[in-house]
């Protein structure tokens, strides 16, 4: 058994693969807040719920708080489990807004793989123009088969002492 398990964690050592989460970033990588066990386990890591902050890599003044239930074990720690797709997210104006370039309705923000290979949670930025509202969605999806999972979150874009506020249409692309 233990042959096994040193085999594949040479084998992930070969391929690059990083135990317990293999995460490609559009934004920085997002800040680990806390986490809360759900399933304690004696031998092995505990299943967590951990709660993560990421800054938008183009809206200064936003950040955006999620959560990601992590399977525990020694599959989850090797990063073999296939994790769950349920996914939140609460984002928050926590300073002056400052839109630094024009961008797509839907664009991605931040991507973490869920499973080796057919899972990814993405948090994606859209603008609700007529109100000038950022809107952000996040969401997991497979390769094979969609998930309904998901989660929406806005921010008003409001004056920040006596800044102006921008307004998010003038910068999404056509």
């Amino acid at each position: 058994m233990t042959r096994i398990f040193r085999f594949l964690a040479a084998l992930m050592a070969v391929l690059g693969i990083s135990a317990p989460a293999i995460a490609q970033q559009l934004a920085d990588d997002p800040q680990l807040i806390f986490q809360k066990t759900t399933v304690w386990r004696m031998l092995s890591p505990n299943a967590t719920l951990d709660t993560f902050v990421i800054d938008d890599p183009l809206v200064e003044g936003v950040a955006c708080y999620f959560t990601l239930p992590r399977v525990g074990g020694w599959k989850g720690w090797a990063g073999f489990a296939d994790e769950s797709s349920v996914t939140s997210i609460a984002c928050r104006q926590v300073g002056p807004i400052k839109i630094t370039s024009k961008f797509s309705q839907g664009e991605e923000i931040y991507r973490e793989r869920r499973s080796l290979f057919w899972k990814k949670m993405q948090i994606v930025r859209g603008c609700d123009a007529q109100r000038n509202v950022l809107v952000y969605l996040s969401y997991t999806d497979r390769l094979i088969e969609g998930s309904p999972q998901n989660s929406t979150s806005t921010v008003p874009v409001m004056p920040w002492g006596n800044e102006q506020a921008p307004k998010c249409g003038d910068f999404v692309n056509p």
